[in-house]
């Protein structure tokens, strides 16, 4: 236990001082994500003509939260393992006495520190622009928040690191996480609300991973009804059968490793 908190230090500070370095790049994607907030405008000008079940706060919350799931659960490690294994990077990383995979979670995390301060800073510029957009969730709420995000942010780095293990067999592992990303937008709340489908498209994206990436945390946030043992069971279930085909083609693409370009 000793041995596995030491060695967890040493990655986060390192990986920690490696984002530093990045810090105004880091405001730039932070920018990147705010979608939500356009979409908001949006979606609170069409809720004042009172054809939708969300009222025109309620949308402004939801979207608000949405952005801030979007801070934490943001994943890159397919791009940096796509260039790992093509470049034949992987293979000094395959002599240590670790998973390469920690190097990327290790990365993930150190960034969500740097991430943090600069997300704070944004958020209150937007209270102090746009001041009805502030409200106070209750501490239930926020703690169910933290953990439900933490999940959602461990199932998208599993579903993105699985995407990732087909670079052993294509240089254009990325190409799947792209065409993934397509369901993702649509499906995952960050567009529109789930409250806003049509009863038969949201009953069957419930059953999908993509709505427990984005509005099943943001729901839980801002109070709306949401089915959170069923969200959890879906979220683990998704969890498990992504972990099992990842081992299988972690086992399967090492003995296709080769290598290439050390």
């Amino acid at each position: 236990m000793k041995r596995l908190i030491y060695t967890s230090k040493i990655f986060l500070s390192v990986y920690y001082a490696h984002m530093l370095e990045y810090r105004a790049e880091l405001f730039f994607w932070i920018l990147s994500n705010s979608l939500p907030l356009i979409l908001m405008g949006v979606w609170m000008q069409a809720a004042q003509a009172g054809e939708f079940e969300l009222t025109p706060e309620e949308f402004m919350r939801y979207f608000l939260s949405v952005f801030i799931v979007r801070q934490f659960t943001v994943v890159w490690m397919i791009f940096d393992f796509e260039r790992e294994v093509v470049e034949g990077r992987l293979s000094p990383k395959l002599l240590q006495p670790i998973d390469p995979v920690w190097h990327h979670v290790a990365g993930h995390l150190s960034e969500r520190f740097v991430r943090l301060p600069l997300s704070v800073i944004l958020l209150g510029l937007f209270f102090l622009l746009y001041p009805p957009a502030f409200w106070l969730p209750g501490l239930g709420d926020i703690l169910l928040f933290i953990f439900i995000t933490a999940m959602a942010f461990a199932l998208r780095f599993l579903i993105q690191y699985t995407f990732a293990l087909f670079a052993f067999w294509t240089e254009r592992a990325s190409s799947l996480e792209q065409f993934w990303y397509l369901f993702y937008l649509f499906l995952s709340g960050m567009m529109a609300p789930l409250e806003v489908f049509p009863p038969t498209v949201r009953a069957v994206a419930e059953w999908t991973p993509f709505p427990y990436l984005a509005h099943f945390p943001a729901a839980l946030l801002v109070g709306l009804p949401v089915n959170f043992v069923k969200g959890i069971l879906v979220m683990v279930g998704w969890g498990l059968l992504f972990f099992g085909v990842n081992r299988w083609l972690w086992r399967k693409g090492l003995k296709q490793y080769s290598g290439m370009g050390a």
